[in-house]
């Protein structure tokens, strides 16, 4: 009898992924991995940490420090999340807005051995990158000296977006790694736009959309409530909500806003409730594990994050799935969604006054808001589940391992 072939195994590497002091950290990329598992895919992680406070925590002073060395002190050197070994493979870098380009190239040996080790240890199928810079230029080093099992790099907006010192030196760095992957997946038809821009045409460029559960009906909060889940910072949106909830403040006086996440905007969005005289109705409820935001925001009636760039938006279907109408910002990666079905409006980045018209007509219309709220739920269910995307990502990674060992394209 032959023997059992073993399932397959893939290596994922990412910056950004859920730890003890920021579990909402690249949570995406985490429930990927949960969704290919369940796709018969074996995988472990390796997350690079690199234990430097960043220049935004240094400029908040020694407060801010020390919240950093708390939550630094607290990243393990490995862990087992929801069944997924993680290994935290730490590296030192020059800072961010000075040297972003190079950090591939400093994460390059520490995250070689890691993987080298791994490979004893767990030989795997394929590699998959969450970011050109640093994760995908560093495997891609690894690569070259010690064969090639399949790489995938997954574009997530950021590789695209990042306003380098030396922009040609960044675009150099991105377009060589993406050219020297097996595949690439971009996260929205925006992001394989910008791909396509920096690389010209790939060998094998898929548009694979992040996805979201379903979740159960949650009791609302007794108060209209606006929600946003996303990191402080100003592209988000969070104080053109907060103005539109001040211009509101008389046509809807009970109305409240839940802000969730951390960042280096929270004293400047606080000061600016206070100055509005709002302080009151805007609820900073910080950083939280991944399920318990997604509870809170379940509570909320509207999600509102008019960013002025956003790869694709997955904390509007998340909201979505929960039965939230969402605001998005206009000529941004949320397009997929609005294009996909209802349940979502985009208003232009910056405009706040159609913001606020939009947050007035969605609060003075339960009948509307309702409509749309089951709306949103379909909309997720029908395009931009978890199952549909592991589905799509393991069948990729198979494709992969096929063409890799020569074997004949089915019909």
């Amino acid at each position: 009898m032959a023997a059992r072939e073993r399932p397959l195994r893939v290596a994922v590497v990412a910056e950004y992924y859920p730890r003890p002091s920021d579990p909402a950290l690249g949570v995406w990329a985490h429930r990927q991995a949960m969704a290919v598992q369940a796709h018969g895919v074996e995988v472990r992680v390796l997350a690079l940490e690199r234990p430097l406070p960043p220049f935004g925590t240094l400029r908040g002073g020694p407060a801010a420090l020390r919240e950093w060395l708390r939550g630094a002190r607290g990243v393990p050197r490995s862990a087992v999340l929801d069944g997924i070994p993680v290994r935290y493979v730490r590296f030192v870098s020059p800072p961010r807005p000075v040297a972003y380009a190079t950090w591939g190239r400093w994460a390059a040996r520490p995250l070689g051995r890691a993987l080298d080790e791994l490979a004893r240890e767990w030989p795997f199928d394929v590699v998959h990158a969450h970011y050109a810079v640093p994760a995908g230029d560093a495997v891609l080093r690894w690569l070259r000296r010690s064969g090639r099992p399949p790489l995938v790099v997954s574009v997530h907006g950021g590789d695209l977006s990042f306003r380098a010192r030396r922009p040609e030196r960044w675009r150099a760095v991105v377009r060589r790694t993406l050219r020297g992957a097996d595949a690439v997946i971009s996260n929205s038809l925006s992001t394989r736009r910008g791909v396509e821009d920096v690389t010209g045409p790939l060998f094998r460029l898929d548009t694979i959309h992040l996805g979201a559960d379903l979740r159960p009906a949650a009791t609302r909060r007794p108060e209209p409530t606006l929600a946003t889940v996303a990191h402080l910072v100003p592209h988000k949106g969070q104080a053109g909500v907060i103005r539109a909830l001040a211009a509101l403040r008389d046509r809807h006086p009970r109305l409240r806003y839940v802000v969730i996440g951390k960042g280096p905007e929270r004293q400047g969005l606080e000061q600016l409730a206070h100055e509005l005289d709002v302080a009151d109705r805007v609820e900073f409820l910080g950083p939280l594990p991944h399920e318990r935001a997604l509870d809170e925001m379940a509570r909320c009636h509207v999600h509102a994050m008019p960013s002025s760039h956003e790869p694709f938006g997955v904390a509007h279907i998340e909201a979505m799935a929960a039965g939230l109408v969402a605001i998005g910002g206009a000529g941004t990666g949320a397009r997929d969604i609005a294009d996909a079905g209802e349940g979502i409006v985009l208003v232009p980045p910056g405009d706040e006054t159609a913001l606020t018209q939009e947050i007035d007509r969605l609060m003075g219309d339960d009948s509307e808001r309702e409509r749309l709220s089951q709306a949103s739920r379909a909309t997720v269910a029908a395009h931009f589940t978890w199952k549909r995307n592991g589905e799509r990502t393991a069948a990729l990674y198979r494709e992969l391992v096929k063409h890799r060992k020569g074997a004949p394209d089915g019909p």
